[in-house]
């Protein structure tokens, strides 16, 4: 069994296509479930976000598990197989490996080092764990990227500025509007997002919060936190969305809706309350939207209004804010590079642990054969006797194994390893549940990936078709 990763993001493809394929929280369940009744599928886990869905599964064939994936996401979206290949990677075995490290690592991410992609990883991990989606493949993996992460966060500068989607996109906002401080924010939506969204706002000095979402309950919570900010905040249903614009310099929204939040009926609306009202008389006064959903929370149609000015992935995918030090961006690979050796280690051994117990038990079962063969022809031995021969001869046994098991563990670890353990199976005939609990799938490396293994002419040209056309060269892009 092996990790196959077949994704889509902001490295791969335009936000149309992303929109089509993101995936809301109430629709990951029935997804991994749909995966999991699948033939080649046995755990799964989506990572869903504002740039990137990914969908990791194990699988016991490359082909199979990539054909299942690729039609779930196929029926998912809506979009011809040869339209979302277009824009897809994949990663398989070890590269799939390497690259939920560096997604860990904030790597990948529009805004390079951000934290926040840490929270999604271990909110997908949860998700899939309450499905009893993820057994000892993944949870090693995942428990392994979240280590990644944090060791990378704690030991480079790469998130030193506190960059994020949002506090990116807030930048943006003040060279339309000046400073933020004083002015009115509406934050819509209470999730992950708006929570960093109330506390970035907080920290630039915004007068006066209001939150919009469509469970009260969710955005009075939020509002409470703003409170605890200092900033004055109230919690409004999401119907109220126009009025709390009217009052508004900037709106933030990423509220995972598949249908458009912010309409262009509602923005006419919220302008013309502004021009109305003696509170909002002050003309000329500009209008800005920070749309971090996925699909987009803002109608296209908004941004061609007079005096407003919308912000959203497309526009943060160009910001050369969202990029880190060149220094901190080559040390967190190094940490990535670092703990993939040791990770790979650890499998490896882990792959080889089934041969040797299968080989010591092999070794008893041929002890205990022999001591009874030796109560049969010596039936009048006595107990102390029969005793010290059984010792001596477990000793002996435990003596010529140890090298071996000693040294085919070791060798495990490195590129290869596996051949020493299929030997031990082939010169001590081990069952063949054991050969098959230890025996390693063909690693693939596709998409340009850099795992460095070898392909049949067939194998490429399936990875192929999942390969994302454009999508450049990963080390040298913005995230």
């Amino acid at each position: 069994m092996s990790v196959l990763l077949v994704g889509i993001s902001h490295r791969s493809a335009p936000v149309s296509v992303l929109e089509k394929v993101a995936i809301a929280d109430a629709d990951r369940p029935k997804l991994i479930d749909r995966m999991l009744t699948s033939s080649h599928v046995s755990e799964a886990m989506i990572v869903s976000t504002c740039n990137r869905v990914e969908v990791y599964a194990v699988v016991d064939a490359f082909h199979g598990g990539l054909a299942e994936v690729g039609d779930l996401l196929t029926k998912h979206s809506g979009l011809p197989l040869p339209d979302l290949t277009k824009h897809a990677y994949v990663r398989y075995s070890e590269a799939a490996a390497e690259h939920l490290f560096a997604v860990a690592s904030g790597l990948d991410s529009m805004v390079i080092g951000e934290q926040q992609v840490l929270s999604q990883i271990r909110g997908a991990y949860a998700s899939a764990d309450a499905q009893q989606a993820v057994g000892r493949t993944l949870h090693e993996l995942a428990q392994h990227a979240l280590r990644v992460g944090k060791r990378v966060h704690s030991e480079t500068g790469i998130d030193r500025a506190g960059a994020s989607v949002v506090s990116v996109a807030l930048e943006r906002a003040q060279h339309v509007l000046g400073p933020l401080a004083g002015r009115t924010a509406v934050v819509v939506g209470a999730g992950a997002m708006g929570s960093l969204a109330v506390a970035h706002l907080s920290r630039a000095g915004i007068g006066r919060i209001l939150v919009v979402n469509r469970t009260i309950g969710r955005a009075a919570r939020l509002a409470e936190t703003a409170g605890g900010y200092g900033v004055a905040a109230e919690a409004l249903e999401l119907s109220r969305l126009p009025e709390a614009m009217a009052a508004a310099d900037v709106v933030i929204t990423c509220t995972g809706a598949v249908g458009n939040v912010v309409t262009l009926a509602d923005t006419h609306r919220a302008l013309t309350e502004r021009e109305r009202g003696a509170e909002f008389a002050t003309a000329e006064r500009p209008l800005v939207f920070c749309d971090l959903g996925l699909p987009r929370d803002v109608e296209h149609a908004v941004a061609g209004l007079p005096g407003v000015t919308v912000i959203d992935i497309e526009t943060l995918q160009r910001d050369p804010a969202a990029g880190a030090a060149a220094d901190d961006t080559a040390a967190a690979r190094a940490i990535v590079a670092d703990e993939l050796a040791k990770y790979l280690t650890g499998q490896r051994m882990a792959e080889v642990t089934p041969t040797v117990a299968a080989l010591r038990q092999r070794a008893a079962e041929v002890v205990e054969a022999e001591l009874l063969r030796l109560d049969s022809r010596l039936p009048s031995l006595a107990d102390p006797e029969r005793d010290e021969v059984a010792r001596t001869v477990r000793r002996v046994v435990d003596k010529l194994l140890h090298a071996p098991t000693v040294r085919v563990k070791q060798l495990a670890s490195t590129p290869g390893g596996d051949s020493y353990a299929e030997a031990l199976r082939e010169l001590f005939e081990l069952k063949p549940g054991a050969a098959q609990a230890v025996a390693t799938p063909m690693e693939i490396s596709a998409i340009g990936d850099h795992a460095g293994m070898l392909l049949t002419d067939a194998d490429i040209a399936l990875a192929d078709d999942f390969t994302a056309g454009q999508q450049g060269d990963e080390q040298g892009q913005p995230a």
